[in-house]
């Protein structure tokens, strides 16, 4: 298998610009299935899951073309008559997407149970009930879910949680519903938000993007369009607190910092700071990290939490900044229970960490990390990324296994981080 071999300590300096955000592309490619028209996508991030994503496209019969490297075409013009493959399926965590689509185009779909990150339970539930009130039947299986209906109808929908994948889920069956859907307690991430952007570029009619309650009106049929996916929001604050650790300067380029306001504050309470400047983020360098108290002296938390709080992906990243912040604060990940189990390769690096539970770590900094050389493994995709960060801050050689989980969400990173100047290697 292949690995990273880093060689930590060394600053990087330059600009670099964020690859598509992989959870706009995902649910994007998926709603290609809603119309017979043409569909562009551009900024697609050449990774792991977008990739796999294309091949359930094309085993489901449609028409994908490569206009470039970042740049797709789809098109439907049949009706797919297969379901989606059990293999392919099993290996991303948004397959079951499709089934909005295909609920729509077709009247019913046989989905695997999803791949992903094992980073704790990650239900579906909110799924299935929001597609079974616009009228589908559901059949449970061990392996399988089977769904069914003779036509989707416009319903009042409350979402049991604040579910990004499962609000995308409702608003793509719901465009192509008869009447008028209304969705309460939506999720409104970008990525959300691209997503009903590009919907009503096609002719849907979705009111209320960007808040949690959506509005939307059926319309008979979608058309093509040209859509241009935002940057990686997670990349972006990634790139941040890596900056930050090895005290470089980087210039993020077309990182939209009007996402960021959240990342402010929670990086923020470690010392963190950078400039806007028009649509990029600049971070400086050699920045004195110190953790800013509560009123009265208090031990601030960074806690996540649906947007427009401090989003759960970046939670890894903030705990590897943490460790070379000078104070004591409280990293609470209130939604997976096995996102913060890497602390204890951090541990091992030589950070000061108390995990509390599995859902709460207290850290205390600043602490010189120390390369490990035997090799970390990469568990899931953010604290993959979170490790990498943690080798290019430490004191010597480090080697991470099991990189293809990064792969799946930083497209090319190991070169695009030798271009700054990080001596990093993929054997």
């Amino acid at each position: 298998m292949e690995r990273f071999v880093i060689e930590g300590g060394q600053r990087l300096s330059g600009s670099i610009t964020p690859a598509g955000n992989k959870n706009a592309a995902l649910p994007l490619l998926a709603a290609t299935l809603l119309t017979s028209g043409r569909v562009v996508l551009r900024n697609l991030p050449d990774i792991g899951d977008v990739r796999i994503k294309l091949a359930l496209l094309e085993q489901l019969g449609v028409l994908v073309e490569r206009l470039d490297a970042h740049t797709y075409a789809f098109t439907t013009p049949i009706t797919p008559t297969v379901d989606p493959d059990v293999g392919l399926s099993r290996r991303i965590r948004t397959s079951p997407l499709l089934a909005g689509p295909l609920l729509a185009r077709r009247g019913s779909v046989t989905l695997p149970r999803p791949g992903g990150d094992v980073i704790g339970r990650r239900r579906l539930d909110t799924h299935f009930h929001a597609l079974t009130a616009l009228g589908a039947s559901l059949e449970v299986t061990p392996t399988s879910y089977i769904l069914s209906v003779d036509r989707l109808r416009g319903a009042d929908i409350f979402l049991d949680e604040m579910s990004v994948t499962g609000t995308e889920q409702a608003v793509m069956a719901a465009v192509l519903a008869d009447g008028h859907t209304t969705i309460g307690n939506a999720a409104s991430e970008p990525h959300v938000q691209d997503l009903c952007r590009c919907l009503n570029q096609m002719g849907a009619r979705i009111n209320g993007v960007g808040t949690n309650l959506l509005e939307i009106e059926g319309v008979t049929s979608l058309a093509g369009t040209d859509f241009t996916i935002g940057p990686d929001f997670m990349e972006v604050g990634s790139l941040i607190g890596l900056a930050v650790v090895t005290r470089s300067e980087l210039r993020i380029c077309g990182a939209r910092p009007r996402d960021h306001r959240m990342s402010r504050i929670a990086f923020g309470r470690l010392g963190v700071t950078w400039r806007d400047e028009g649509e990029d983020i600049v971070v400086p360098g050699d920045q004195n990290l110190e953790v800013n108290h509560d009123l009265h002296g208090a031990i601030p938390k960074i806690d996540s939490a649906p947007w427009p709080g401090f989003n759960p992906d970046l939670i890894s990243t903030a705990l590897v900044v943490a460790t070379q912040a000078r104070g004591t604060v409280l990293i609470h990940e209130k939604m997976f229970e096995s996102r913060l189990f890497f602390a204890d390769r951090l541990i091992g690096m030589g950070a000061k960490i108390v995990l509390c539970d599995p859902h709460r770590a207290v850290v205390v900094g600043p602490s010189q990390l120390y390369g490990e050389p035997e090799g970390l493994p990469s568990p899931d995709i953010r604290a993959g990324m979170a490790l990498l960060t943690a080798a290019l801050c430490a004191k010597g050689k480090s080697v991470i296994y099991n990189i293809g989980q990064i792969d799946r969400g930083y497209e090319r990173i190991d070169e695009r981080l030798s271009a700054l100047g990080a001596k990093i290697e993929r054997v």
